[in-house]
């Protein structure tokens, strides 16, 4: 079984506009497979089938989903170690994902990268990094190479709040702003880098302001609120686009679980965590609005639940069938002869 395929909504003329009742549902979609993914991943992760780190998405749907909507195809998407939903997002499919978690020769990187390292130069996506904000200035080469060929693409480079505070972010930024390249710099501000909260480790909690130094347009969005971010999405990419220049975007977001698979997370409160999960939910909230506007009813809801288990469902069972990589596989991918 495959995933169907997505439609992006359409870029409003006016931002605020209406968005169509259909492109909310595939918004709705899109976050429930991510998150049933995760959940997926973090069982099969204590059942021992994964290896290595395990870094989950859960709560923070609302940000690449956005997002990737506002996404043209052809753009370019790099991000760090958490990105099995960014995976997703760009149209990469749930049994290879899963694959490549469990180490099998199905996954995208034939079981040897396992969750950082996975590619599809066919999606536009460009890894998965496990070194702290060394994705920034390979987004930032993405963007030089949109630029240089002419193809209209841009560059989408995920970073995390932890990350902002890397010298080699800060040396992207004076290279983004003085070639002017086309890459929307997005900020996946989820409060915490690892254990520490952003206030113990950023004199300036304001990260959409980083740029301006170099002259950079920075804005913040309610990372939580998925048409908030695709409509902040429109309005970066457009800036990027038109040959303005970087842009930054700071999602405010949260992660339910801790930093990794390995982490108990006990530098937050369960209240905290509770009270984030009953009034800012990206899912809950989208579909109180679905409901409430009569775009779907609890029939149509429960056959997107149906869909998305079975998908979920086929892709551990391929990822658990699928062979373990040969021990040839040792010496591929390691030599390009250009």
């Amino acid at each position: 079984m495959t995933t169907a395929p997505r439609r992006k909504p359409r870029a409003k003329a006016e931002p605020g506009s209406e968005i169509s009742p259909h492109d909310l549902v595939a918004f709705y979609r899109e976050m429930l497979l991510i998150r049933r993914f995760e959940e997926k991943a973090g069982q099969l992760y204590g059942m021992g089938l994964i290896g290595g780190f395990c870094h989950l998405y859960i709560g923070q749907e609302a940000v690449v989903t956005g997002l990737q909507a506002a996404a043209h195809p052809g753009d370019s998407v790099i991000t760090s170690y958490r990105d099995h939903a960014h995976m997703l997002a760009t149209g990469m499919e749930a049994r290879g994902i899963m694959a490549e978690l469990t180490g099998r020769s199905g996954g995208y990187s034939h079981g040897k990268g396992g969750s950082m390292h996975m590619f599809s130069v066919e999606k536009g996506f460009f890894g998965g990094h496990g070194i702290v904000a060394a994705q920034v200035p390979l987004g930032t080469g993405l963007a030089l190479s949109h630029q240089y060929n002419g193809d209209g693409g841009i560059s989408w480079t995920y970073l995390g709040d932890g990350a902002v505070n890397q010298g080699q972010v800060y040396e992207s930024f004076n290279m983004a702003a003085l070639w002017k390249l086309p890459v929307v710099f997005v900020i996946e501000n989820n409060k915490y880098g690892m254990g520490t909260s952003i206030e113990r480790a950023s004199a300036n909690t304001d990260l959409h302001v980083r740029g301006e130094p170099w002259g950079i347009t920075g804005e913040a969005v309610d990372g939580m609120d998925v048409v908030a971010v695709y409509e902040a999405g429109v309005r970066a990419a457009d800036h990027a686009r038109s040959g303005k220049g970087p842009y930054i975007l700071e999602a405010h977001t949260y992660r339910y679980r801790g930093h990794s698979m390995s982490d108990p997370a006990k530098y937050r409160s369960k209240e905290e965590v509770a009270k984030m999960r009953a009034e800012h939910d990206p899912i809950d909230q989208l579909k109180a609005i679905l409901t409430a506007r009569g775009a779907i009813d609890e029939e149509g809801l429960k056959e997107i639940d149906k869909e998305i288990k079975a998908i979920i469902t086929e892709a551990a069972d391929y990822a658990q069938a699928s062979p373990e990589p040969d021990a040839s596989e040792l010496y591929t991918d390691v030599l390009v002869n250009a």
